[in-house]
């Protein structure tokens, strides 16, 4: 049982719940790793234990790549304890993993191991469920549908592994916001930054008495600087149509890629594409499902393919929970059955 570090600050009390339904119900080495090279050495002593992971998407996708680098993907049947935000186990229910920890824990001692097919690229990447590659450089977070794969209606900057949400969302520090931890030395400079000004106001005759908070703390902020704030937030809204009254939406421009499946041209570099996306079919299909929307065409372009490549002009992809890119050539080649995961059993 590998619980990541990044389930065990989030939600503390559904890795709790996890640990004790499957302590009460199976013999469980509990390993808590604080990074790759921890949850891969549990995986090498794992012995002729399955692998349970505890954590998000980014976890599971670790643990799959660790063990098909080690070439033991196919006789380790995997388990999952979704941890974390919707977004954040957003692979793991179009899955099919329950992401109610009772009912994900209960999976792991009842389940049924189901094989899946699995894409890997040229660089030992692997991808799940689908990947896609949106238009322009920052596009809209396209959803996952049933099954993992990206959905074909609507809808990546970061180094390969970079997660698909903010690096510190919902966690202990970042209450769920998209930015980073708060740095207890900025903390502690706004804080002594705002003693000196009311420090400074105090001895001036600026402040009179009482009109501070209770307590005598002062804000660092002031009413001008509010107002400041507020007119920048104004300035940062999407511009509405005078005529129309609704948003105005940028469409980012098109890519020029060329795209084969086994072999056979898709698109050539003249014909500008909005997006692609690449999933897997049926499981044991051993076949990738192709999806081309070329530029002002009047509807997609299929086809179905075990091996896919992709080359151009720099771009970036999503893969799963994961952003990857830039980059100029992949080719992502279809393992029919080539991992297991622990599911529900069927009605």
């Amino acid at each position: 049982m590998i619980i990541d570090p990044t389930a065990r600050r989030t939600d503390g009390e559904s890795v709790r719940i996890a640990k004790d339904v499957l302590c009460a119900g199976a013999q469980t080495k509990i390993c808590l790793p604080d990074g790759p090279e921890e949850v891969e050495r549990a995986l090498a002593r794992r012995g002729a234990r399955r692998p349970v992971v505890v954590g998000d998407d980014r976890a599971l996708l670790r643990t799959v790549e660790l063990l098909h680098r080690r070439r033991e993907l196919a006789d380790a049947a995997l388990s999952m304890v979704p941890v974390g935000s919707s977004a954040a186990v957003a692979l793991a229910h179009a899955l099919g993993v329950p992401t109610d920890a009772v009912a994900a824990a209960r999976t792991v001692l009842d389940g049924a191991a189901r094989p899946r097919d699995l894409l890997v690229d040229e660089s030992g990447g692997v991808v799940l469920g689908g990947l896609r590659i949106p238009s322009g450089s920052h596009p809209e977070r396209p959803r996952l549908a049933p099954g993992g794969a990206y959905e074909t209606s609507g809808a990546p900057g970061a180094e390969p592994g970079a997660p698909a949400g903010a690096p510190y969302g919902a966690g202990a520090d970042g209450h769920g916001c998209l930015c980073g931890p708060c740095d207890p030395c900025e903390r502690d400079h706004d804080h002594d930054h705002g003693q000196d000004h009311d420090g400074a106001a105090d001895r001036h005759g600026t402040s009179p008495p009482g009109s501070g908070p209770p307590g005598g703390h002062h804000p660092w902020w002031t009413p001008a600087a509010r107002t400041a704030r507020t007119a920048l937030t104004l300035l940062s809204l999407p511009v509405i149509g005078l005529t129309g009254g609704s948003r105005r939406r940028v469409h980012p421009p098109p890519q020029r890629l060329r795209i084969e499946a086994d072999g056979v041209l898709l698109t050539d570099l003249d014909r500008p594409v909005e997006r692609v996306s690449v999933s897997t079919g049926a499981p044991g299909g051993g076949l990738a499902e192709i999806v081309v929307h070329p530029h002002a065409a009047d509807g997609p372009l299929r086809a179905r393919a075990r091996a896919v490549t992709v080359s151009g002009q720099d771009f970036r992809y999503y893969a799963d929970a994961l952003i990857r890119g830039p980059v100029r050539s992949r080719t992502w080649t279809v393992l029919a059955e080539a991992w297991s995961l622990m599911l529900p059993p069927r009605a």
